[in-house]
């Protein structure tokens, strides 16, 4: 079980181990010292939550100019300080900080501004928004963290009383307030005046401790939380934390069947990507008597609130109930989170503010697990990773009395913080398909392969379905590289197989939670004079490309019809859906067939926002493992040239006079599931070049 976890009805046995190893360590107190000793505690969650905590240095350094002087080395805003190294530390000169101690107030603009004017060197990253804890504290080394320990003690009705007992005159508390002046004043003062305490605690927030040396700042952090630590293990469990239902017998069928609904029920406030957490330690939670009750008192400190929001949505499901009933509680629930969000918003805005996206960050359902949620699959594990943490403290402060959280006024000023938003402000636009789900077949190579390229570049979570399980699962590893965490997962699929195409879209309902975009591409193709065309090439054709289109397609309805937020489909046809192809009857008839099935479905989806549209490719011969087989010889064949001047043939008959590449199609079939063509359906694009013959009219 990982550090930090626990279950229901037993002691806890947690250790917190201490990781310097001085062979590792690098010399001196500088720099490099800091990024070891900050990797080591980001390297265990219970101690620093991801993207939280912030630790610093004091180091003598030379000025531009030659002279003396101290800096103080802090993370950086936004760093993990789990892989962070020398370059993530923000650089300031103390002696310009040090006289703010004195003064009455300092607002967060003034600090920001004051502190930017410190800077000892350029091209770093800006400072953390609790760098005067680190300038205030007198001491060469500084550690902020955010331990479960701590925090299950910092967010219990008698947290103080608590401290005291474990710690005695060796610990301070301060009182919430969020991160800003006042709080560094307030630590800076607790230490000076006490000189023999070693913490200070923070109320619903964290500690912070010190040292001399690196290393000894180390061991004093993980010291003071074992002994937190060992507090809490020879607490006795609670009665409400026995189960109060079981856990299905099969989880992630179920949670296959309702994901589209809550998607759907997400999706409508912004863009939502899923992850799914049925592991014990969250089962062991929301299957518990005391889950809905603790679930939403509130986040259990300001950098879970960040990633988590205030409360999660907590569906008070039996499941001897059934799925549909399920599903219900999951559409009710998404709209009462809605109202209750708009509702906190509007209590606490200020004149000028926008709200966020009035949808939950975490979903908890007893019997079935955790679902959360985030703009992209990285900020679905951010949540979950954090709740993870947030379950630990609830249970844990439970224990010890009761959990308290910040209030809605508190919570409210940190989430819609200005530091925080200017965070924000500082990412990229979202791109066109950011938070979208699309489901490409024949995307192992070709023209799919193209297409799933597209849509991840413009920041879409793809799906890349092919009978080629290895070429699917390589190209959704380049994806991955390429555009960073889970963008990508491999189906195998053979589009004539029923079976195997529900499966393929259980896969993205499971990988992200819904399917948005829906790509038909897989392809196969044959030639042969009618009379030499077999009933099996015949049959063949029309199942991998009318049947297996169909097949698709209802799958694909069947998905944006229980989300409820639209659909887009886009057809891969072909020329011959237009025109006449000698020698390609079986091949021909079935791409025609497509492109009438696409303006039937476009004419069907239209009520419900669901979109569908045509790219009709020719002679898309790079990359292609349709044109690698049989099928190049047999075209060659039919004109009379060799296989080897194919690609001179079909350019010189365009009228453009150029040869088409799958990068080609992929920038039609991105127009067709972009915004910008967000008004057509049943329309046809063709990208082939010109071919008169296969004019569109």
């Amino acid at each position: 079980m990982p550090l930090g976890a626990t279950q229901p009805n037993k002691k806890m046995n947690i250790e917190i181990k201490n990781l310097w190893n001085d062979s590792e360590a690098p010399d001196g107190e500088g720099l490099e010292s800091l990024a070891y000793r900050s990797r080591l505690l980001g390297s265990d969650r219970s101690l620093v939550n991801l993207y939280g905590g912030n630790t610093s240095t004091k180091s003598a350094e030379k000025n531009h100019l030659g002279e003396d002087c101290t800096v103080l080395w802090v993370k950086g805003s936004g760093s993990d300080i789990a892989t962070i190294t020398g370059a993530g530390f923000a650089g300031l000169r103390l002696e310009e900080i040090e006289p703010l101690f004195p003064r009455a107030e300092m607002s967060d603009e003034e600090m920001i501004a004051y502190l930017d004017m410190t800077t000892f060197e350029r091209g770093r990253p800006r400072q953390s928004i609790e760098t005067l804890l680190h300038a205030f504290v007198p001491a060469p080394h500084v550690d902020h963290t955010h331990p479960d320990a701590v925090i299950s003690i910092a967010c219990t009705p008698k947290g103080r009383e608590i401290m005291s007992e474990i710690f005695g005159e060796r610990a301070a508390w301060v009182d919430y307030i969020r991160p800003g002046f006042t709080l560094s004043q307030q630590i800076g003062e607790a230490v000076r005046n006490n000189p023999k305490i070693e913490c200070v605690f923070m109320g619903k927030h964290g500690l912070v401790t010190w040292g001399q040396t690196s290393k000894e700042c180390y061991h004093n952090t993980i010291r003071i939380i074992g002994e937190a630590q060992n507090y809490l293990n020879s607490l006795s469990p609670l009665e409400s934390e026995k189960p109060k239902v079981a856990t299905v017998s099969n989880p992630m069928e179920v949670i296959a069947q309702v994901l589209p609904t809550l998607r759907g029920g997400l999706a409508k406030c912004g863009p939502a990507i899923t992850q799914i957490d049925t592991s014990p330690e969250v089962m062991a939670f929301v299957n518990s008597h005391h889950a809905k009750e603790l679930s939403q008192v509130g986040a259990a400190c300001p950098d879970h609130l960040v990633h988590t929001k205030m409360v999660p949505l907590f569906i008070d499901w039996n499941p001897a109930s059934g799925v549909e009933s399920l599903k219900a509680l999951i559409v009710v629930g998404c709209e009462n989170y809605r109202v209750a969000y708009e509702k906190y918003f509007d209590d606490h805005r200020a004149e000028g503010q926008k709200m966020f996206a009035a949808s939950p960050r975490v979903v908890l359902i007893p019997g079935l697990g955790m679902v959360t949620c985030g703009a992209d699959a990285t900020g679905a594990d951010v949540a979950n990773q954090l709740y993870h943490r947030a379950i630990v403290t609830m249970f844990n402060s439970a224990r010890m009395g009761g959990f308290v959280s910040l209030s809605p006024a508190e919570s409210f000023g940190i989430e819609y913080w200005p530091l925080e938003l200017y965070k924000l402000s500082l990412k990229p636009a979202p791109k066109s398909l950011a938070g979208k789900v699309a489901l490409v077949t024949g995307a192992a190579s070709g023209i799919g392969k193209a297409i799933a390229l597209k849509y991840a570049s413009e920041g879409a979570h793809v799906v890349i379905a092919d009978r080629n399980d290895e070429g699917a699962k390589q190209v959704a590893t380049e994806i991955e590289k390429k555009f960073g965490y889970r963008k990508a997962n491999a189906s195998r699929v053979d589009v004539t197989e029923e079976s195997l195409v529900e499966n393929a879209f259980k896969d993205a309902m499971l990988a992200y939670g819904g399917v948005d975009i829906v790509v038909n591409n897989a392809g196969i193709a044959s030639s042969a004079p009618i009379e030499e065309t077999t009933l099996e090439m015949w049959n063949l054709n029309q199942n991998t490309l009318s049947t297996g289109y169909f097949l698709v397609a209802r799958e694909a309805f069947k998905t944006f019809k229980q989300q409820g937020v639209g659909g887009n489909i886009v057809f891969i046809g072909s020329k011959n859906s237009l025109a006449a192809g000698k020698n390609a009857v079986a091949y021909s008839t079935a791409k025609a067939a497509e492109i009438h099935m696409a303006r039937c479905l476009a004419e069907e989806g239209g009520a419900f926002g669901i979109r569908v549209n045509s790219v009709l490719p020719d002679g898309v011969l790079a990359g292609s493992s349709i044109w690698d087989g049989s099928w190049r010889a047999e075209r060659a064949a039919t004109y009379g040239i060799a296989p080897d001047k194919l690609e001179d043939f079909y350019r010189a008959r365009t009228t453009l006079k150029v040869n088409i590449l799958p990068e080609d199609i992929a920038e039609a079939a991105f127009f067709f599931a972009s915004p910008a063509s967000a008004k057509t359906t049943g329309g046809i694009l063709t990208v082939d070049g010109g071919v008169p013959s296969a004019y569109v009219r």
